[in-house]
This record gives structure tokens, C-alpha cells and sequence, in this order.
């Protein structure tokens, strides 16, 4: 699914909820706001309390988050674009071999 906010940037710089939003109902900058604690990956014990601690990140700026999510949109379509060219110049092999445009497209498969 193509990355669609600022949101979706930020799940992806660090593992775990370590930001939160202020008003869950109104997603922007302005209301971002850091967790106090997070959960220890390294932790092994059992009492879940013990296995927190103080959050080490840093909000990025909003204009972090802005350019983040555009390269990830970026990124998204230029795979995107990628794949649907490789098919189509898979089919067009295909077709120099012999098969049909059917045969092709049976063969490379729909998802592909």
C-alpha cells in the first residue's frame, strides 16, 4: 500500500510505539508527541513493568516527516513502475520466443 502520511514515515524509523499522538482524531505535526517509555527488545524477564524504559528517540522535524514521506511515496512508485515494466518486457521476450500475448501473460501469471 502506498504510504499516504506522515505516519506511516514515522512507524518505519523506529521499532515500537514510540511516539504518540496528542489527539488520535487529528493526526498532524502539532499533535505528535514522543512516549515517555518504551519496551527493552532486550529485556527476558517477566514482569512487564521492568521491561520498559525512558524512550531514547527524538521527534524528527515536521519537515523531516514531510520529506520522509515523500521519498517513501517515491520509492513506492518507482517500484511500482518497475515491476509493471519488467512484465511487460517479459511478455515481449515471450512473444519474440514464440508464445502468444495469452500464452505470455498465462505463464508470467496476473500478480506476476
Amino acid at each position: 500500500m502506498r504510504p499516504k502520511h506522515i505516519e506511516d514515515y514515522l512507524a518505519n524509523l523506529h521499532r515500537g510505539c514510540w511516539f504518540e499522538w496528542t489527539d488520535p482524531t487529528n493526526k498532524i505535526y502539532a499533535n505528535l508527541k514522543l512516549t515517555d517509555k518504551i519496551w527493552d527488545n532486550t529485556y527476558t524477564g517477566t514482569i512487564h513493568e521492568e521491561g520498559m524504559i525512558d524512550n531514547p528517540h527524538s521527534l524528527p522535524t515536521e519537515k523531516e516527516c514531510t520529506d520522509g514521506l515523500t521519498q517513501m511515496q517515491t520509492d513506492f512508485d518507482n517500484a511500482k513502475t518497475k515491476k509493471e515494466t519488467d512484465k511487460a518486457n517479459a511478455i515481449t521476450k515471450l512473444k519474440g520466443l514464440g508464445l502468444t500475448e495469452d500464452e505470455a501473460k498465462a505463464y508470467i501469471g496476473d500478480n506476476a
